[in-house]
């Protein structure tokens, strides 16, 4: 398990909501400096204290380990619908033919490797 890749996302997530680490280790009952270890890779929070992290920043546990789980699509499916909402309508339009070219050109790589 790569520590330091679900530290990052777990630092990025309480960032992104602007919550002071501090803040986020008193709401998780944990030590500043052990949550400033977590999301350095340094520590492995006990399974309760990550459950507490992921409600406290209100994302889903699969989120953060979604690379070592085997059916992480869906989660990546969600976190991409996440990113569009606040978009406008033309910017979702934009963002969609920007993956149909995408997925366009993964359906030939692929059919030139059979």
């Amino acid at each position: 398990m790569n520590m330091e890749l679900y530290g990052k996302r777990i630092r990025e997530h309480r960032e992104s909501q602007n919550i002071l680490q501090e803040k986020l280790a008193e709401m998780v009952e944990i030590s500043n400096t052990h949550m400033s270890q977590i999301e350095r890779g340094k520590k492995v929070p006990s399974l309760d204290a990550f459950v507490r992290i992921a409600n406290a920043l209100n994302i889903p546990a699969d989120f953060i380990l979604r690379d070592e789980l085997r059916n992480s699509k869906p989660i990546f499916l969600n976190a991409i619908t996440e990113k569009m909402e606040n978009l406008t309508n033309e910017q979702v339009e934009f963002v969609t033919d920007l993956f149909e070219v995408a997925i366009k050109n993964f359906s030939k790589a692929n059919n030139k490797s059979e």
